[in-house]
């Protein structure tokens, strides 16, 4: 599943470049460090924010795990992110115009402050912000981390995850310049179709069908009155 959140986060990137491109061009311009330093520093701000993230939601899905439904969430995931990926563009404008509009403003607001601020400090925090903003593709990611039902193979996932975003924001920084609309559609094409693979990769894993790692069989053991699925790989 780890190349999965990689690609992901790399053909996300694409399309997030609307929105994190100019926060890029913005970190490069007040960038004086040499070689790339601030850069990276700023996107594994970033990457952290994103294995926190999937480290939270990772928490809830073994939660959710432990009350003997693990099977239903992995299908139940892979079903969302199918439903997600069909509608897209519709998704992520549902997500991102919610009523969170003064919470979005306080943290772009906070953003600015530490990008006109300067300095590695700062910039590292303007990464753990921007990793905060609305995107449909980071939602994507931490329904996958739900869906693996554990904190640390959450993080592990959106580690990749954000892993996977930093070759083309690092090239914008350090290029300056914003891929044309035109290029980023024909990339971003793609998108929805690897969601929809990662989608069906947690419906099969959710079968239990003893497939060794795709879809590992579900061993149910009784104690007592109650019956516990636990997956096991063989």
């Amino acid at each position: 599943m780890i190349w999965t959140a990689f690609l992901l986060g790399f053909l996300g990137s694409f399309h997030c470049l609307g929105m994190c491109g100019p926060i890029a061009l913005a970190v490069s311009a007040k960038d004086n460090a040499p070689f790339l330093r601030n850069k990276i520093i700023y996107n594994l701000g970033r990457t952290l924010t994103y294995s926190i993230l999937g480290a939270i939601i990772g928490m809830i899905g073994f939660s959710l795990a432990l009350a003997g439904i693990q099977q239903w969430i992995s299908i139940g995931m892979g079903a969302l992110i199918l439903l997600m990926a069909f509608f897209y563009k519709r998704a992520e404008r549902v997500i991102t115009q919610s009523g969170l509009f003064g919470a979005i403003y306080k943290l772009k607001f906070s953003l600015g402050y530490f990008l006109k601020k300067g300095g590695s400090t700062a910039f590292f925090a303007s990464g753990l912000l921007n990793g905060l903003l609305p995107c449909g593709m980071v939602y994507i990611a931490l329904i996958a981390s739900l869906a693996l039902q554990n904190p640390l193979n959450g993080a592990i996932y959106m580690f990749f995850f954000g892993i996977g975003t930093i070759p083309m924001l690092i090239a914008v920084m350090v290029s300056g310049k914003i891929l044309s609309i035109k290029i980023r559609t024909k990339l971003t094409n793609a998108l929805p179709y690897l969601a929809m693979f990662i989608g069906i990769l947690f419906i099969v894993r959710g079968l239990g069908l003893g497939i060794h790692y795709i879809s590992p069989k579900l061993h149910i053991f009784d104690y007592g009155t109650e019956q516990i699925e636990i997956t096991m790989c063989e």
